[in-house]
């Protein structure tokens, strides 16, 4: 006998029930009025779009008003990843690891402007964690967001993540919305089956294919893909010479934003390197629809005793808006933002932050998955910028 699945009648029928409903109610004409309104009122619930969402990569989320809830799973495009008698986060998304990060510290740091080159060491010997917070100390917290902040300002995550941002997007059709460029482009990762190069240095190459540039053209195809208009600069700014990097990526920036003004979100793409003090190379990974793909760090610099940058607090709310896309759509996939005591050049735009795509441990495929999943996530928030032409 065919088992009957009353859970998925019952909301059926319901279903069919304020059809009916809506149905009657719009034979009256002067209820069509309301109808719509309500209509437009599901479409602009935060808590709806996001549960769309969630249920898109496969659940649904369980605290969702019971309508709502019901509104999602009977939506067949929503519903298409979800198992009908399963609503729980997909299992292959790792637990955090409960064992102490690299140095004992909170979250370990992002790039440093002179940081030695880590030795590449063999994959085996690379030890894999998954980088979120168990717990909130060492952190600020708020907004349902962890904030690294290696800085003496105070920061209210609830009051800046809700912060307007002091600019909007042109439309793509009227020039590049978005910079992408990489100060530290030769850096490269773990060698991995058809993925290996020529070293310039250790654990870099000039190998457009193997080292940052071939990350940012990962992130250029998806940000395009979504209708947002990017410009990738090629600059090599640490080769020849390492020291000095910022100084000539920063003049490539002012120079693209003078030439096209247009430009207000720049993205600096590198990847960390995680060393622990006994010498342990770490790589920061997680699972994403099955793929291992590599931890993605957002880093944000701040106004100094050297340089002044008072509009920081600005590349932090983006920051932080990105932050919040990532841990929607891909948990796991991000380590808390960080916030430093340095300027990174991010004084030149008010959209501007680094992403550090995973570790010099992880292979170049986990980080290219990484890469479109950050496009993904931070793309939407973008395209919520642009301005109605």
């Amino acid at each position: 006998m065919r088992r009957i699945h009353w859970g998925r009648l019952f909301r059926r029928a319901l279903a069919v029930c304020m059809a009916a409903l809506a149905v009657w109610f719009l034979c009256l004409g002067g209820a069509a009025g309301a109808f719509a309104g309500a209509v437009r009122a599901l479409g602009s619930s935060e808590a709806f779009v996001t549960a769309a969402l969630r249920t898109e990569l496969g659940y649904v989320e369980d605290d969702l008003p019971f309508l709502l809830r019901l509104a999602a799973r009977e939506s067949p495009l929503l519903s298409a990843n979800l198992s009908r008698e399963e609503t729980t986060p997909p299992a292959e998304t790792p637990s955090p690891s409960q064992e102490p990060l690299p140095d004992a510290q909170p979250a370990p740091d992002g790039d440093d402007m002179t940081a030695e080159p880590p030795q590449a060491v063999a994959p085996e010997n690379i030890v894999e964690r998954t980088l979120v917070p168990s717990e909130s100390e060492g952190y600020v917290t708020g907004a349902g967001l962890y904030l690294y902040n290696r800085t003496d300002y105070a920061v209210d995550l609830p009051q800046t993540l809700a912060a307007a941002l002091p600019f909007t997007l042109s439309p793509a059709a009227d020039g590049p919305q978005i910079l992408i460029i990489h100060t530290h482009a030769t850096e490269a990762y773990t060698p991995d089956g058809e993925d290996t190069y020529v070293p310039s240095d250790n654990s870099r190459t000039v190998d457009q294919t193997q080292n940052m540039l071939r990350v940012g053209d990962e992130m250029e195809a998806v940000f395009t893909s979504m209708g947002l208009s990017v410009l990738h600069d090629r600059g090599l700014y640490d080769y020849p010479k390492y020291n000095g990097a910022y100084g000539r990526s920063g003049a490539a920036v002012a120079e693209y934003l003078a030439q096209y003004p247009t430009i207000k979100i720049v993205l600096d793409v590198h990847r960390d390197a995680l060393v622990g003090s006994d010498g342990t190379v770490y790589k920061a990974v997680t699972t994403v629809d099955g793929i291992k793909t590599a931890q993605v760090l957002v880093v944000v610099g701040s106004e100094t005793n050297e340089l002044a940058h008072p509009d920081w607090r600005d590349n932090l709310a983006l920051g932080l808006k990105v932050q919040k896309s990532l841990d929607t759509l891909f948990p796991t996939l991000a380590r808390p933002i960080t916030l430093r005591a340095a300027v990174y050049n991010q004084n030149l735009a008010p959209g501007s932050f680094l992403v550090e795509v995973g570790t010099h441990g992880n292979t170049l495929q986990e980080a290219l998955a990484a890469a479109r999943n950050f496009a993904r996530s931070a793309g939407a928030v973008f395209l919520g910028l642009v301005a109605e032409s």
